[in-house]
């Protein structure tokens, strides 16, 4: 009985998803296109979040020594920075090496160096982090410390492009959201009309099953399986489109976009916030239909 009853719901929602597929396709574009711009926040969020954590990996402080300082002063100064317990490694670069790390890096203008008579790089210090996670105060303070050194001529450090990046993909994420938030807001107006004309159109057969002794929750729920199903068949349409995107994005816009690719390229969802979005779907379905039913279906 009750397994008889379960076909019947379905089918009545399978009924009611075919017999009015026009405006219910409608509705699912809607829905994909709120979730496809939640998504695709997400996903420029989650590639400067990667973008930062690469940064966080090679972040290191250069500290530019005097040319003319003695072996043993440069070694004084290594020892000093080594000796704090922020530090993990650190190593002696050469003028040389400077050099040639800048003709690797910059080969279009080696041929200003070849015009110089010196050698205009600095020898320096490097040194890296032990925790990528130490305060920018603690990080400011110890700076601070090596640049009263004898023979420290300047510091070269990169952690504001960290902070700069995680409060950009931040920002980015708490946008998308922002956006998406209308647009679902907007679905689910959609979604409760739709439903609200389906229930219209079936009005006789509800009135059929309201006197042979139908309750009010099976005559309704049918109608929630259909926004469930709209809600759900949306979300996943968004993650579909949002999946090709990130395949087909970098191929037809990487070369035009040159050096902002790695700013703007989408990175692939986690699989938890597929769920979320797959779950969202579902729920703005579900809740559209039960506005729906229970506004215009008074049984």
């Amino acid at each position: 009985m009750i397994f008889r009853q379960l076909r019947y719901l379905f089918r009545a929602a399978g009924h009611n998803l075919w017999n009015f597929r026009g405006r219910n396709s409608f509705s699912i574009l809607i829905i994909s296109f709120s979730f496809l711009v939640i998504g695709m926040f997400l996903a420029l969020s989650n590639n400067l979040s990667y973008l930062g954590e690469q940064l966080s990996k090679n972040l290191a402080i250069s500290f530019f020594l005097d040319r003319n300082l003695p072996p043993e002063k440069t070694e004084e100064i290594k020892k000093t920075i080594i000796d704090s317990s922020l530090i993990d490694s650190v190593i002696y670069v050469s003028q040389e090496e400077a050099q040639n790390r800048f003709r690797a890096n910059f080969p279009e203008l080696k041929d200003i160096l070849d015009n110089l008579k010196s050698n205009p790089f600095p020898p320096s210090l490097e040194a890296r982090f032990k925790n990528m996670a130490i305060s920018l105060t603690a990080i400011t303070a110890f700076i601070d410390n090596i640049k009263r050194l004898p023979g420290v001529l300047d510091v070269q450090f990169n952690q504001d492009w960290v902070e700069k990046m995680q409060s950009l993909s931040r920002l980015v994420k708490a946008i998308g959201f922002f956006l998406g938030a209308i647009f679902i807001l907007a679905s689910f107006f959609i979604i409760s009309n739709v439903v609200r004309l389906n229930v219209f159109a079936r009005h006789n057969e509800i009135e059929i099953q309201r006197l042979v002794g139908a309750t009010n929750t099976f005559i309704r729920i049918p109608f929630l399986i259909e926004g469930f199903v709209i809600g759900l068949v949306g979300s996943l349409l968004a993650i579909f489109i949002l999946f090709l995107l990130t395949k087909i994005f970098p191929v037809y816009l990487g070369g035009a976009l040159g050096a902002a690719k790695q700013l703007i390229a989408l990175k692939p969802l986690t699989l938890e916030q597929i769920i979320w979005l797959i779950a969202g779907g579902a729920i703005t379905g579900t809740l559209g239909s039960v506005t729906a039913v229970s506004r215009f279906l008074r049984v």
